[in-house]
């Protein structure tokens, strides 16, 4: 399947399914259940830096970054609707929010930004490579690029009757197609990547990654909650196999 029409499926399902995702996994939250920016602390001065969210989504990681004192707050996001919803969001901070993919060309400046960052977006590409390529291009020298994602080990680690077991084969990577999202029945196309595929790419783009993070949970869930549970995202998987992934880098 080519890549524009991999990215006209997500572009219609996350049209339909945003409004699902309103302020949800964004700053300072990383991730399902796991550490945040609170607890890790990643990123440096925010206060009068020019910052750009690949994915932003809703918004609310600009805001964020607003609230903390950023000087610029620039988002792309493939969604039309996030777009929207976050312009709503961030009326008040005037932002800079553009509808493109994060692998196209999307002519925003060049060695422009003290800091990007992508919260549980950037596995969506289609292209690693050419994205973390225009995201290196987008940084001022020495800018840092912080991104978090899901765990390429936990889709294949599954709760049933009481055990954990492993299933599909983690050094598989290819596109996977799901027939419904979020209770919608649009298909939507996320590609499986290997860890080491995420570290050699930022290599290979030019960064020096400074901090990777596996996740554990989040210090605000105490013991009490993680009993037993086959649902996807649940304390009893996260403390055992990291659910997310989290890697800041420098140009």
């Amino acid at each position: 399947m080519e890549k524009l029409e991999m990215l006209k499926i997500n572009k219609d399902c996350w049209d339909v399914v945003a409004p699902k995702f309103f302020g949800v996994e964004s700053l300072p939250e990383y991730g399902p259940l796991t550490v945040t920016e609170d607890e890790i602390k990643l990123f440096d001065d925010i206060n009068h830096k020019k910052v750009l969210d690949i994915g932003c989504g809703s918004g609310h990681s600009l805001k964020y970054m607003a609230d903390n004192g950023a000087h610029e707050l620039w988002g792309i996001d493939l969604s039309s609707t996030q777009i929207e919803t976050a312009k709503q969001v961030l009326k008040d901070y005037n932002p800079r929010l553009f509808c493109v993919a994060m692998e196209d060309h999307t002519y925003l400046p060049q060695d422009y930004f003290d800091i990007v960052y992508s919260i549980y977006a950037l596995g969506w590409t289609t292209d690693l490579p050419t994205t973390l390529k225009y995201i290196y291009s987008y940084l001022k020298k020495d800018g840092t690029f912080i991104f978090s994602w899901e765990h390429p080990i936990y889709p294949h680690v599954k709760a049933e009757n009481n055990s954990i077991i492993l299933q599909g084969s983690y050094q598989l990577e290819e596109p996977v197609m799901f027939n419904s999202f979020k209770g919608e029945q649009l298909p939507v196309i996320l590609h499986r990547r290997k860890l080491e595929t995420y570290i050699n790419s930022l290599i290979e783009a030019g960064f020096k990654i400074e901090r990777l993070i596996e996740g554990n949970a989040s210090s605000r869930f105490n013991s009490e909650e993680d009993a037993f549970t086959e649902k996807y995202y649940s304390l009893y998987k996260t403390r055992m196999v990291p659910n997310t992934f989290i890697i800041k880098a420098r140009k």
